[in-house]
């Protein structure tokens, strides 16, 4: 099988991943606390990964920039508390629309922080998704949803980790900043959840195991679509998560999205599909590196 093909149909099983598991999150969410959800998913990832954590320890700790990493986790943690609220109080076609605004974030960052140039087409396309970011949220109307709000921090959070991973890379390695976002994301999310702790039920218990499990595969299956196929055209077919979010949220919520996150989606995902195909003439390195992704998808 060609490479290309093998990888984009792993992107297409990574995305139906991340969108199972972003509606398993929903339901668990009806009851239990976002940071209990979040708690016990980390909890999971941390036992799946600490063989080859441990296996490196204590060099796997070793950097130069401690308050970067840190602050890096900061970051990821605000991506995960906003997204998972998010994605408890909305409908997840709506959640996963805003979610690709990341990508947008992402451009201005790298502006500010890594003083990459960026001309003229590519902040067109920048101006125009959050052109449909604010179709979908539609703020100051009737329909305005504050949990959108939510949606696009979680997007502009995921957008910073992106581009302070790649200040990390030039120095750390990568097995150093999984460990950091391993350990300190369930440190830092521990005390709330046992504040907020409610005693899982059987079932309750079977969603935050799947939660974890899930997350794991979707990312390792993410790492080897990148691995095989061409980042420019994975990229695009990345944005078949919101077919499954829609699927997932007609399936077990009954919830339709609205004409306004179609035209904003739309919107989204066809400015985010030139600046990808942009980044491919310039024959640049695209922020959404398999190095980066596999420790960004939160």
């Amino acid at each position: 099988m060609p490479n290309n093909l093998k990888g984009a149909a792993t992107i297409m099983v990574a995305a139906a991943g991340f969108a199972l598991m972003v509606a398993l999150v929903k339901l668990a969410g009806e009851r239990l606390h976002v940071t209990q959800v979040l708690f016990v998913r980390q909890i999971i990832m941390v036992a799946i990964v600490s063989p080859a954590v441990f296996s490196q320890f204590p060099g796997c700790l070793k950097t130069d920039r401690l308050g970067l990493q840190i602050i890096r986790v900061a970051f990821a943690l605000v991506a995960m508390l906003c997204g998972f609220t998010a994605v408890i109080h909305m409908p997840l076609a709506d959640v996963t629309a805003l979610g690709f605004a990341k990508s947008f974030f992402t451009t201005i960052f790298a502006v500010w922080l890594l003083k990459e140039i960026v001309g003229w087409r590519r902040w067109a396309a920048v101006a125009a998704g959050f052109v449909g970011v604010l179709v979908m949220m539609r703020p100051g109307l009737s329909g305005f949803d504050p949990y959108s709000v939510y949606a696009v921090i979680a997007a502009a959070a995921a957008g910073m980790v992106m581009i302070i991973i790649r200040i990390l890379s030039r120095t750390d390695k990568p097995v150093t900043i999984l460990s950091y976002q391993a350990f300190l994301v369930g440190i830092f999310v521990a005390v709330p959840a046992y504040m907020n702790w409610i005693w899982p039920t059987l079932f309750e218990w079977g969603l935050l195991i799947a939660v974890g499990l899930i997350s794991y595969g979707a990312q390792m299956m993410n790492i080897y679509a990148y691995k095989w196929g061409e980042a420019s055209l994975l990229a695009s077919l990345d944005y078949v998560r919101l077919l499954w979010a829609t699927l997932f949220g007609v399936l077990l919520f009954g919830t339709l999205p609205t004409m306004y996150t179609l035209a904003g989606a739309a919107v989204i995902i066809g400015a985010s599909i030139y600046t990808v195909h942009r980044e491919r003439i310039r024959g640049t390195n695209l922020v959404r590196s398999p190095q980066g992704r596999d420790k960004t998808n939160v």
